[in-house]
């Protein structure tokens, strides 16, 4: 068995920190894939480690060496001025990072706040998507190297997990190569997209941290950055919106046009933001079983992501049946 409190001393000395300073250490819940621990030292500095899952325990094929990805992400987003945790130390298997202040996004914010803060969200999400990248995909090298455009990057993303569904018997709301037949016919809309934007493809309010140094809420960092990758900033706007319609959070796409966004919904849009629905609800309703999700979980996964994924292949279907017919 592994002893938190001597990895965490090694990690911290590694790091040019007195290990012996090391007052509290914490394991942080909400994570579902890596170990997660808060550092806090005599000083009060905290401080976050984060330690992948032995190479034996089960995954997704993207899965594989995660913290490559959260590493590019932080330090890629820190250029771009993004409140993000700053990279402290890297190694092999673990990640240690400066933790960021406040608690998760929740439903305690007054109406006025929750305006405020989707609109500087929009802001912080816009400067996000400013950074590009040398190429298309997972910067992690998990599913092979960087793509040269984003058809060949996401298909292969996609293909992937559509793999990883028929290698776990995952229980999708349809047959796997039927899922994979209707993405199928909306790739092509996936050639309009040429510059490769940072993506953190996971800010549901969970990754959202709010602050209250004072009586004003403020966001205090985006967090959990592992699944990102390079690609069409449209990807994002998913999880934002998680089982709902970012074109419905006015305040969000207010800041996000402010701070330089675009976030036009034409039909080629449409047809690209339902695919990167049905990507992230494919990968939440697979994982389940590799990490043998209780029946609770089971139950929320089939009573409300799958009618998402559902419905973003029936939006897929409807949206290219009638580019076809305008084109034919």
């Amino acid at each position: 068995m592994v002893d938190s409190w001597e990895r965490a001393r090694h990690v911290l000395q590694g790091a040019g920190l007195d290990p012996g300073r090391l007052a509290r250490l914490a394991p942080m819940t909400g994570g579902t894939y890596n170990t997660v621990e808060e550092l806090r030292l005599t000083d009060g500095s905290r401080y976050v480690l984060k330690v992948p899952p032995p190479a034996a325990v089960p995954g997704l094929r993207y899965e594989r060496e995660l913290l490559v990805s959260e590493a590019e992400f932080y330090r890629s987003a820190a250029r771009a001025g993004v409140i993000v945790p700053r990279l402290v130390s890297k190694g092999d298997g673990f990640l240690l990072m400066t933790a960021c202040p406040g608690a998760p996004w929740d439903g305690t914010l007054t109406d006025a706040e929750h305006t405020a803060l989707r609109t500087e969200l929009g802001r912080q999400v816009a400067r996000l998507h400013r950074v590009t990248g040398p190429g298309f995909g997972y910067p992690s090298g998990a599913l092979g190297p960087l793509a040269p455009d984003w058809r060949t990057a996401f298909t292969g993303m996609f293909e992937a997990v559509l793999d990883d569904a028929r290698r776990y018997g995952a229980r999708l709301p349809r047959p796997v190569d039927a899922v994979a037949r209707t993405a199928a016919s909306a790739y092509d809309t996936l050639d309009e997209v040429t510059v490769p934007c940072l993506v953190h493809f996971d800010l549901w309010r969970g990754n959202i941290l709010v602050d209250r140094p004072g009586s004003q809420a403020r966001i205090g960092g985006l967090i959990d950055g592992e699944r990102m990758f390079w690609g069409d900033p449209l990807a994002d706007f998913v999880s934002l919106a998680l089982l709902g319609d970012i074109r419905k959070d006015e305040e969000f796409l207010a800041g996000y046009r402010e701070a330089g966004g675009l976030d036009g919904f034409d039909t080629p849009a449409r047809l690209r933001l339902a695919l990167y629905r049905a990507y992230l609800y494919l990968i939440m309703i697979t994982e389940t079983v590799p990490r043998q999700a209780g029946e609770e979980q089971q139950r929320w996964v089939g009573e409300k992501v799958a009618p998402e994924l559902v419905a973003a292949l029936d939006e897929i279907r409807a949206a290219s049946g009638a580019a076809g017919q305008l084109t034919s």
